[in-house]
């Protein structure tokens, strides 16, 4: 599609949403594969000043009502290949009003439309909403590392500042850029990645349908539709290399840049990825309540295994439990401050007052600066193991694991021991060709043990086919625990 057609589209749909009674602040929930109408939808709704409310195509019913009550939807867009969880979640609430159907034809329940009758003969002309900048347009709901989902607004003003600071300023794109992204639109990542930011300067997207969990999907979308830019996970980035001789069987060189987000991108996987492709991966940090990257390398300045520095137009401290700055290079708890701060948790006021402190958040996570600036993951807040006194990354620990070449993936969390002392304990899926056993736990130890201090050493290696991971392929290491 053009821009001239989207436009004319996105019209269609905010007349489309004015008709069923949508206000200014009214939510509109987003159950859909990423398809042309998901973005036409959502720029419809932010036109007539209503806030987006993008949900996990993954989740369950119970799930999805819990979002729909907690947001407060009067609408939501559903494709035609999720009807039946929607079905089964809408009888769990009665906040809906209003369904539509992205997709698909026939008959339907009372009260849904399908979207093509929707917006059909609407005008094509759309006067905008007279929002303020702070007004709120997204409401997205946490991926799920730690628990329950929590909903985190955001506001008009932040989707063009971190266009600009982060898709322009650090990774520099143009209108000659094409992005592809294997995170979803209703994540953060995704949906700035692969559809604020491109757009904003006039680039091109490739949206898919589909669920790109295997690389072989992931390479042949590359290998198809040509992305100069490419957004994945570590673990995406990890399963590429897991594959023989993989630039022999997809071409994958329109792709100048790949970005890696969602958790730390271990040093061994980057130097990989630039041995395999020549691509040196960009990796970074962001969450949802910054709405995307804060701290991040960037091209010609990317040191391997690091998060990288700072994006200019945000701050960050490290400091202890009580909010003293940490010495140099000793790992703390990092504070961001920026723009595009969330302000609260909706109706999650406990959770809010411990991780909105004035101008700073807290992000959550574990960090150190080395002596030139450079800040390196050691873990989330809630992961970080106290070990005979003595802290533990277990980022430190995986990364160190994943040098094998057994590993195709792992996960360390802490378990009690017989003593209910807590100690490293790993869960390992292995390459190809490996078998577990353990002639390979021992060397996988010792592995460990030549490398790192011996207290960091995993005490138990449990094998596994796969990693539970939320979808957009951060690792779930609450359900390990």
């Amino acid at each position: 599609m053009t821009f001239g057609e989207v436009s004319a589209e996105v019209n269609q749909a905010g007349h489309a949403l004015k008709s069923i009674g949508v206000r200014e602040g009214d939510a509109v929930g987003f159950l859909s594969l990423d398809t042309a109408e998901w973005a036409i939808s959502f720029f419809g709704c932010l036109k007539v000043g209503a806030v987006t409310v993008a949900m996990n195509t993954l989740l369950t019913p119970k799930e999805l009502a819990y979002i729909l009550i907690d947001a407060g939807a009067r609408v939501l867009l559903v494709h035609t290949a999720l009807m039946d969880v929607a079905k089964e979640a809408l009888e769990l609430t009665n906040h809906v009003g209003h369904v539509v159907v992205i997709g698909g034809d026939g008959d339907l329940p009372e009260g849904w439309a399908h979207y093509v009758d929707w917006i059909a003969g609407r005008p094509t002309e759309l006067t905008a909403a007279d929002t303020h900048r702070a007004d709120f347009s997204t409401l997205n709901y946490s991926s799920g590392t730690t628990g329950a989902p929590k909903g985190i607004y955001h506001a008009h003003q932040d989707c063009p500042l971190t266009a600009q600071l982060w898709g322009e300023d650090v990774l520099g794109m143009t209108s000659e850029d094409r992005t592809f992204s294997v995170a979803k639109l209703f994540f953060t990542f995704g949906l700035g990645g692969n559809l604020l930011f491109p757009w904003s300067v006039g680039a091109s997207v490739v949206l898919y349908a589909g669920s790109p969990r295997k690389a072989t999907d992931v390479l042949g979308m590359i290998d198809r539709f040509k992305p100069t830019i490419l957004l994945n996970a570590p673990t995406g980035y990890a399963s590429m290399l897991a594959i023989d001789g993989f630039t022999d069987h997809w071409n994958i060189t329109s792709l100048r840049a790949g970005v890696s987000a969602g958790e730390s991108l271990p040093a061994p996987v980057w130097q990989g990825i630039k041995d395999a492709t020549g691509l040196k991966l960009i990796d970074g940090i962001g969450s949802t309540e910054m709405f995307h990257i804060f701290v991040s390398n960037r091209p010609g300045d990317i040191r391997p295994g690091s998060s990288g520095k700072p994006v200019p137009g945000y701050e960050c401290r490290i400091v202890d439990t009580d909010g003293a700055p940490v010495p140099g290079g000793e790992v703390g708890n990092l504070h961001v401050k920026g723009e595009t701060a969330a302000l609260f948790y909706l109706h999650e006021p406990e959770r809010s007052r411990t991780t909105f402190l004035g101008e700073w958040v807290n992000t959550g996570d574990k960090y150190r600066v080395d002596e030139d600036g450079y800040y390196w993951h050691a873990g989330r807040s809630d992961d970080m193991l106290k070990v005979g006194g003595i802290w533990v990354s277990p980022v430190e620990v995986e990364s160190t694991l994943i040098e094998h070449g057994a590993v195709l993936e792992c996960a360390v969390v802490g378990v009690a021991d017989a003593v209910d002392l807590i100690k490293p304990k790993a869960y390992v899926v292995l390459t190809k060709g490996h078998l577990a056993g353990d002639a390979l736990t021992e060397d996988l130890v010792s592995h460990c043990v030549e490398r790192m201090a011996a207290y960091k050493r995993p005490r138990w290696i449990e094998y596994v086919d796969e990693l539970p991971k939320t979808a957009t392929g951060k690792i779930q290491r609450y359900r390990l625990r």
